[in-house]
Parts: C-alpha cells; sequence; structure tokens
C-alpha cells in the first residue's frame, strides 16, 4: 500500500523550511501532495495559481511530491487523495498548541488519517512566510530563505530588489 501524505498549508510563499520539511518528508512516505486551501475569506500576497506555480518550479526535482489546491476539509481531501498521513512542521512551543488543537478535530472527523509532525530543522526555526512578507516588504535581505524562484517573484510584486 503506497503511504500518502498531505503537506497542508498558505506557502504564501514557500519558504526553506517547508521544503526542509518535505525533504525529509519524502523519507519517511512515498508521495507528498503540498496541498495550498483555496480560502475565499483570506487574501495572500500571492494568489493561489501564483502559489501553485512558485510550488511546482520549486518541486521539480524532488521525486514524488506535488503540489495541488484544494476546497473543504483538509481530512476529507486527503481521504480523496487515499492520504494516510497529515504531514506538518513545529518550529516552536507556541506552534504546539494550534497544531494539538487542529490535529484532535481531524481525528474526531476521521479516524484513519494521522498527524504526523516534524521538528523544523534549527536553521529555518525563525522562518515562517509571514516573516519573509515582511521582511521583504522593507526591502530585506532574504537571499537563502527562500528558493530564487520565490526571491524573484517577491521582488516583482513588490517592485524592488532584495538582497
Amino acid at each position: 500500500m503506497e503511504r500518502i501524505a498531505i503537506y497542508p498549508g498558505s506557502f504564501d510563499p514557500v519558504t526553506n523550511g517547508h521544503l526542509d520539511i518535505i525533504k525529509r518528508g519524502v523519507k519517511l512516505f512515498d508521495t507528498i501532495i503540498v496541498a495550498i486551501l483555496i480560502n475565499p475569506r483570506k487574501t495572500g500576497l500571492f494568489t493561489v495559481e501564483e502559489r501553485l506555480d512558485m510550488l511546482n518550479e520549486t518541486l521539480k526535482d524532488i521525486p514524488h511530491v506535488r503540489a495541488e489546491s484544494f476546497e473543504g476539509l483538509l481530512v476529507d481531501f486527503a481521504a480523496q487523495k487515499s492520504a494516510t498521513a497529515i504531514l506538518r512542521g513545529l518550529r516552536a512551543v507556541s506552534d504546539f498548541e494550534y497544531e494539538f488543537q487542529m490535529a484532535l478535530m481531524n481525528r474526531k472527523l476521521n479516524r484513519e488519517i494521522q498527524s504526523v509532525y516534524l521538528m523544523t530543522g534549527l536553521r529555518w526555526i525563525f522562518t515562517s512566510s509571514s516573516i519573509i512578507k515582511e521582511a521583504a516588504l522593507f526591502g530585506g535581505d532574504i537571499n537563502g530563505m527562500v528558493p530564487p524562484c520565490v526571491k524573484k517573484r517577491l521582488e516583482e510584486k513588490l517592485g524592488k530588489k532584495l538582497g
């Protein structure tokens, strides 16, 4: 039986911290589907299509990983894809409380899908899409925190050279 995991997130934009989790996750699962929730109540810096483009470019050399978007409940999407796990990264204790609540709710909704957590590598513990967007907005050097294609897209979106 193929072990499929869903790695959900906004990925607005994808960071090297996300890639760390993905690269480590492919050692545990046969396939990882990086999944962007289409949430009409939230507006991101990048559209869902732009985020999918950046993910596809970033993931093209990582076998058995693909990016998709979805609407609705994560556990329903996971079941549609025959996934047995939801993969998430944890950076700090503050992440744990939120992730714990989500894992319990997902388990209540579908007991067949497990939540699996990987600790973010120390190198990425401070990195989040929000922090990177804020640094980029003010012209900060984000080299090494995001893939090159993401840095380029941020420069284009914000109309400024970054680092």
